[in-house]
């Protein structure tokens, strides 16, 4: 079965869209595209598509069946309603709402319509977190207790509606979105505690960078950090377990992992001299107790995964089988509304989210 995509917004992530589909999806062809700025209608052009006058030109347009929503962030909700209301599905990109409010009443009328209403959470296929997932679900090297997922940048936040509060701008609804997604998909269960602090370094409106830390109820500590003026990077991933340890230095780089081998410590007498001066508790694990070893990269991305569930749950009628479910936006989102809270507040937070 074949469906005719229209998009809401023609920026670089809907052109990010049309590359996938054209490359890997041929049950999705798009038609064309509203952009409310009119000199993106030359680009439209230039992909081949249609140039709509305004939006209700394309919601109308019978031939679409589902709809792209690429425009900034305080536009998702309107659009997502009309387009839902018209008779399309809507695939939205993320971050999809900007309050829990806006995603309940959007909600509502996906269920009122019947229509798929989900969100481009695309990150869940990145190839660095998969190895991460990957090397959890094994249990190689136990059970974590410590995971820090970061996003290190130098150049500041792009010039665009990225900058402007009015349009959901600002790191935690850029890159946060995507970084809590990926952890939530770890842990089924609870965030008991949650503190966040946030930056405005130099855009006074948004953040421009935040670190956040979370308690799950599970003992496992989660710390995502994104900044936009870091010009020393820490690693991407970073995670410490009862078994061992891994490392991933930069999204391509493939991961390290330290793995324990002899639980059994035995300990000197004497105290050992180190670099950082006379010490027994920090001196190094004796040769043999541990065993070191390096996963590489998947070579092929599998971000087109989302489309593919999408049109399984669009063919069958069966949206379970769609990749980003409704409950899973709806943490996602609550978490993003503590972490302004907290940071907001200057507050811990206590709430199972």
């Amino acid at each position: 079965m074949n469906f005719t995509m229209g998009i809401l917004g023609f920026g670089g992530i809907a052109k990010f869209h049309y590359k996938v589909l054209a490359e890997k999806i041929p049950q999705i062809t798009i038609k064309g595209a509203y952009d409310i700025n009119a000199e993106k209608n030359e680009s439209i052009l230039e992909h081949g598509l249609l140039v709509y006058p305004d939006a209700d030109s394309l919601l109308s347009d019978a031939d679409i069946d589902l709809v792209l929503i690429s425009t900034p962030n305080n536009f998702h909700k309107d659009y997502a309603i009309r387009a839902m209301r018209a008779g399309k599905h809507v695939l939205c990109e993320k971050p999809c709402m900007l309050s829990s409010e806006d995603l309940e009443e959007v909600l509502a009328v996906a269920k009122e319509t019947g229509k798929i209403f989900t969100v481009h959470q695309n990150r869940r296929w990145d190839r660095d977190y998969l190895l991460i997932k990957q090397v959890l679900q094994e249990g190689t090297i136990g059970k974590p207790f410590f995971i820090e997922s970061r996003v290190n940048g130098a150049r500041g936040v792009p010039g665009d509606w990225r900058c402007v509060k009015e349009a959901g701008g600002g790191m935690m609804y850029d890159w946060g979105v995507h970084l809590i997604d990926q952890i939530l998909q770890l842990f089924d269960c609870p965030i008991t505690e949650l503190y966040c602090q946030m930056f405005n370094l130099k855009y006074p409106e948004v953040d421009d960078n935040f670190k956040l830390s979370m308690k799950f109820e599970n003992g496992t500590c989660v710390m995502i950090e994104v900044g936009t003026f870091h010009f020393i990077k820490a690693p991407r991933w970073l995670v410490h377990c009862d078994g061992g340890a891994m490392k991933i230095e930069d999204w391509g780089s493939g991961v390290d992992v330290v793995k324990e081998l002899d639980t059994t410590m035995d300990w000197q007498e004497s105290v050992v001299y180190t670099a950082a001066g006379p010490t027994r508790t920090m001196a190094a694990r004796p040769d043999g107790t541990t065993e070191d070893f390096h996963i590489d990269i998947a070579e092929e991305k599998t971000n087109y995964k989302l489309y593919e569930m999408l049109i399984e749950g669009m063919e069958t009628g069966d949206y379970s089988k769609v990749a980003v479910q409704p409950d899973e936006v709806r943490r996602s989102t609550r978490v993003m509304e503590a972490a302004f809270r907290s940071a907001r507040e200057g507050i811990l937070i206590k709430e199972n989210i």
